[in-house]
């Protein structure tokens, strides 16, 4: 599948820029799919106004793929079955779907396969499993991946199991046919730029467009214009949307804030100090939901403890029995919910609830 084979509405949503949160697993207290849950979550997602969900990626767990669980297909085509029929039955715009693909190119490719019958847009595609692997052979697996689907690029930080990916790479990525994204989150800087660099130094601006998964800095990324000199001329680019874990919960108030920062950059209006301060109260946020005092330890448990407070979710169970709040993670969701309640949505997913539990 060709990007040009994908409905156009979506090729322009995605390349506008929209909020894409990462979906969490539901599950009941034995660990198993939990259907009901899982099924709301996604309709909240598309009621909240998510221009995209991806599915099968970090925040869903990675150990669906266990042949023991055997649940990365039966939670696909869920999710895939469940945004089609939500968005008709509801009336709202088509939304993008992302699958998550992982592992050395076997596997990958059968999972860019699936996710090509399952009704999928694009994939993200996770490098992890190349640890070791030069850039010739990295390029190459992305070639390869790209032949099957559109790909969205995924630059993973070091800390949960990503690699450090070079400007030269990032410029030979880019060059490849059929890449519609590239997700940044290396929660770094300068890592950031070389993606926006290698971007505009392949020529392929106006085509791949650039997404933050920085939790760290989301609307710094979101309002910042990037003024490229390159041997064709100087370009402006800017990151347009969010591909976000972080996403995964109070989702409204997020798409919202997208909303409104597209509204400053169309009307050439200059940021205000209240929304630097509004970007320092979002990665504070998010230091309690994804448990940066701790590594990221609690980061999946954490999202899910705030869908349970909300009713989305009846536990935090993990696949991993271990995996689990932090010590003291509970009490800082606490107090950022104390902090900053116009960040949370729990009035519009009080008032929605019954009906996205519904069968």
């Amino acid at each position: 599948m060709n990007i040009k084979d994908m409905p156009p509405e979506i090729v322009k949503k995605i390349r506008s820029g929209v909020i894409i949160p990462a979906h969490p697993l539901a599950l009941t207290e034995d660990r198993l799919l939990d259907t009901r849950a899982q099924n709301a979550i996604t309709r909240y997602y598309i009621d909240a106004g998510a221009g995209g969900i991806a599915v099968g990626v970090h925040t869903t767990q990675f150990k669906i793929r266990k042949p023991s669980i055997g649940l990365l297909k039966p939670v696909l085509t869920l999710a895939s079955e469940t945004i089609d029929a939500w968005c008709q039955v509801s009336g709202k715009e088509p939304v993008a779907k992302i699958a998550g693909v992982c592992g050395k190119i076997q596997q990958a490719e059968v999972e860019a396969q699936f996710a090509v019958e399952a009704g999928y847009h694009a994939c993200l595609l996770s490098l992890s499993a190349l640890a070791e692997s030069s850039i010739n052979e990295l390029v190459r697996h992305c070639e390869i991946i790209a032949d099957i689907m559109p790909v969205v690029g995924f630059y993973l930080q070091p800390a949960v199991g990503g690699r450090v990916l070079s400007y030269d790479f990032w410029v030979r990525f880019a060059q490849i046919d059929n890449i519609l994204a590239i997700k940044m989150a290396p929660f770094n800087r300068y890592q950031t730029l070389d993606v926006v660099r290698a971007v505009c130094d392949a020529g392929r601006d106006k085509d791949i467009a650039l997404y933050t998964g920085n939790d760290d800095n989301i609307v710094v990324d979101l309002l910042t214009e990037y003024k490229i000199k390159t041997l064709s001329g100087e370009k402006a680019v800017r990151i347009v949307g969010g591909l976000l874990g972080h996403c995964a919960c109070w989702t409204k108030p997020a798409v919202e804030l997208l909303n409104k920062i597209h509204q400053f950059v169309s009307e050439n209006k200059p940021v205000s100090q209240n929304v630097l301060t509004l970007a320092a109260e979002v990665t504070d946020a998010n230091a309690a939901f994804f448990d940066a005092a701790n590594d990221f330890t609690g980061c999946i448990a954490g999202i899910h403890e705030v869908l349970r407070r909300q009713g989305l979710m009846k536990g935090i169970w993990c696949l991993n029995e271990k995996e689990n709040l932090s010590p003291g993670q509970s009490d800082e969701i606490d107090r950022v919910y104390r902090a900053y309640p116009h960040l949370n949505d729990d009035t519009f997913v009080r008032k929605n609830l019954r009906h996205w539990q519904q069968k």
